[in-house]
């Protein structure tokens, strides 16, 4: 039987090109749930844009389906939990739109270091007036990148080609790294006090949510331009419409809203605000690289070749059934890790003990690897491309496999020694509660605990005195974040200890150090590990 290719959305004649030959490929209207749903019972691949839902009822639908391909790369509309349970490989295309979102940004940076989008609304409107409409030169500015991930990095080679220079915030990656780049590693506050321009490309976890609000806008260099193409919320709208109305604020570039669609914003009030519909992708080349990418993932998927875009699965390779239920467990942990440690660590051991190393377990180091960087990143994070980010970072990641007996029936632990030699610790397990699969963390850097790994985290290291309880959940009750479950753990009456809470919304950068610094604490982090 030929496999039966199922294409739902538009996708570019090249990309049916490279599957016509092999396969039959039929056509679907994915938004039509009705034959979406008839059309899956004889498919073995499915490829969507964002239109097209598949959740665990399309999964259902679909007793053949070996692979989802997502012609993008966001992965929104994919239930890739329900994918993973039933064994279906998903595939993105992660690198379609880097180029295309890095020249995004350059645009935006361009466009309100000259005013050109104000000064095109006005000439069409009858008014010549080119003293209004006076920029600034970029070629020796500073020029500040808040992040440096694969986008980040096409967007400082590429105004580096302006005489720029380049300075750069990013914890997670190591000096020597970005020297190579030509780009100055500093902390944040030295980035927002000197950068003439400011380009933000971080992903958007529970830490960089409001990374740059009202408190980071009053320590800007006067009349820097700030440019953000990465994710909404990164910056605080109003404080900066308020910061562009004071005049500390020279423009902005933005691409990304809190909330899309964004059709109202207190940003589209001013004339030196270059704001653009979320066109960061938006090109056709990215869509044709998308097609392209995914089609061939999907060609290899079929004939049971090395998929080099698998997102759930070890690059296409059978996981066994008794594995399957760790790689969330150990991608969790991956990003606990990262939270806790908040640096890069220079060697990471993830260790599996128990029953289970009787089977290959080597995905298990790549789930944990993939979790490591799944909020260091701007980019998507495969467990293909998760060995490349690690390299990239001078990070070694080993695996230990033993079968002695623990206490649990099979225990994951992600260890790392930090730069300055400390080392950090995180473990979980997987019990299995009323039909289903709950994640535990059952130790934080030597501190044991009992908790499930769900939600969004908040952890506090400070010193154990009484009060600490009572004042964290009056400050996050005041930003209107609610607790769902708390856990403290100490080392010893009056001695170091670190309280865990599980709460129910993101808290933003500025509430999470507020609450940190009311009780002195020594480090604070948060990490969200709801299923994407």
């Amino acid at each position: 039987m030929i496999p039966v290719v199922l294409i739902a959305e538009e996708l570019a004649p090249a990309a049916i090109d490279v599957l016509a030959h092999d396969f039959d490929v039929r056509h679907v209207d994915g938004t039509d749930r009705p034959a979406l749903l008839a059309a899956l019972a004889a498919a073995h691949a499915v490829i969507v844009r964002s239109a097209t839902q598949i959740d665990a009822e399309a999964l259902a639908a679909a007793p053949r389906l070996k692979v989802v391909a997502r012609a993008g790369v966001g992965l929104d509309n994919v239930e890739v939990p329900a994918a993973t349970a039933r064994g279906v490989m998903v595939v993105n295309a992660p690198t379609s739109n880097i180029v295309s979102a890095a020249e995004q940004a350059i645009a935006l940076l361009l466009a309100v270091a000259r005013n050109t989008a104000s000064a095109s609304a006005a000439l069409k409107a009858g008014e010549w007036k080119r003293s209004k409409y006076t920029g600034v030169e970029i070629q020796g500015k500073t020029v500040g990148v808040v992040g440096l991930g694969r986008i980040g990095v096409l967007f400082a080679q590429r105004i580096a080609a302006f005489g720029t220079r380049l300075i750069a915030y990013d914890p997670y990656i190591q000096p020597a790294r970005a020297a190579q780049l030509g780009v100055r590693l500093v902390g944040l506050e030295e980035l927002l006090r000197e950068s003439d321009f400011i380009s933000i490309h971080l992903p958007k976890t529970p830490e960089t949510l409001g990374l740059i609000g009202e408190k980071e806008l009053a320590i800007v260099k006067p009349g820097v331009r700030i440019v953000n193409a990465a994710r909404g919320g990164l910056v605080d709208e109003q404080a900066l419409a308020d910061a562009l109305a004071e005049g500390r604020v020279g423009g902005a570039g933005v691409d990304v809203y809190a909330k899309e669609p964004c059709t109202s914003s207190p940003l589209f009030a001013f004339d030196n605000v270059v704001a653009t519909p979320h066109l960061g992708a938006s090109t056709a080349e990215a869509q044709d690289k998308a097609g392209l990418a995914v089609a061939r993932s999907v060609k290899l998927a079929l004939q049971g070749e090395f998929v080099p875009d698998a997102v759930n699965v070890q690059a296409g390779g059978v996981v066994a059934e008794d594995v399957r239920p760790l790689l969330p467990l150990a991608e969790k942990l991956g990003k606990v890790f990262t939270a806790v440690a908040g640096v890069v660590a220079a060697s990471v051991t993830v260790e599996v003990r128990g029953q289970i190393v009787a089977n290959e377990v080597s995905v298990l180091k790549l789930a944990a690897t993939k979790g490591l960087f799944s909020s260091v990143v701007e980019e998507q994070v495969t467990y293909v491309n998760a060995p490349h980010l690690a390299a990239d970072r001078g990070v070694e990641v080993d695996l230990v496999a033993d079968a002695d007996t623990v206490e649990q029936p099979n225990l994951v632990t992600v260890r790392g020694v930090l730069p300055d030699g400390r080392t950090v610790s995180v473990s979980g397990t997987v019990v299995t509660a009323a039909g289903r699969d709950l994640i535990r963390l059952t130790e934080v850097d030597g501190f044991d605990l009992e908790l499930t790994a769900e939600g969004i985290l908040i952890f506090f290291r400070y010193t154990d005195r009484p009060g600490v309880v009572g004042t964290i959940g009056s400050i996050l009750g005041e930003a209107g974040v609610n607790i769902a479950a708390m856990q403290v753990a100490r080392r010893t009456a009056g001695g170091e200890a670190l309280m865990t809470l599980t709460v129910d919304s993101a808290v933003g950068a500025e509430s999470l150090g507020t609450a940190a610094s009311s009780i002195g604490a020594t480090a604070a982090s948060a990490v969200d590990l709801r299923e994407e």
